[in-house]
This record gives structure tokens, sequence and C-alpha cells, in this order.
């Protein structure tokens, strides 16, 4: 199906791409970029065991679509619910684990 993105139905209905990045220290991060009602399609450009950086992009999916990202466990985001993030740009969390989570407001 397409529904759109922020249908909490289109986790499981939609084209999804699931990724599950190891960190050097083991522990993991997962993406899940979900293609929304307009954009069909989602391009990822990572390679099995590639070595990504921080900041480098691996894939799009653009017009409403969506990544979900989960952090490990005992990391709190940097980013609150409903904040519009930039990709390659916002913080979503300090894996090390100095700063505390941010709270806020959706608007």
């Amino acid at each position: 199906e397409y529904l759109n993105a922020s249908d909490p139905r289109a986790t499981d209905a939609n084209k999804r791409l699931s990724i599950r990045h190891r960190l050097t220290d083991g522990r993991e991060i997962a993406y899940v970029q979900v293609a929304g009602l307009v954009a069909r399609q989602i391009i990822n450009t990572l390679k099995p065991d590639q070595v990504v950086k921080t900041g480098e992009r691996f894939g799009i999916i653009r017009f409403g679509s969506r990544a979900d990202i989960y952090l490990p466990k005992g990391i709190a985001p940097l980013v609150c619910v409903g904040q519009k993030m930039v990709g390659g740009e916002t913080v979503l969390a300090d894996l090390t684990g100095v700063q505390e989570s941010r709270s806020g407001a959706m608007r």
C-alpha cells in the first residue's frame, strides 16, 4: 500500500527498507526508511559491511516519506517529538551519553 507516511499503519503497509548499523563498540542503531503516499521508491546506496562515516548519505526518500531511527539502550535523543530535522545537519543523539534528553512540544 502507499499510505501517508505519518499514518502509523504505514510502518507495516508501505514499502520500507531497514538498515542495522553496528558501531565500533558493538552497539547497534537501526534505521527504517518508509516510503510515503507520493514517494514510492527508496534508493539505498549502501553495500554489505560498508563503513559509514558520521553525516554520510546512504540513500534517499522524498515527498512525505519518513525515516525511523532506533537508538541503542541508554542513549537519549537530542530531538523532540514532532521536530523537523534536516538530514546530515540535525544531531539526533549523543552516543557518548553525556548530554541529557531534550524535551519540547510539537507545534
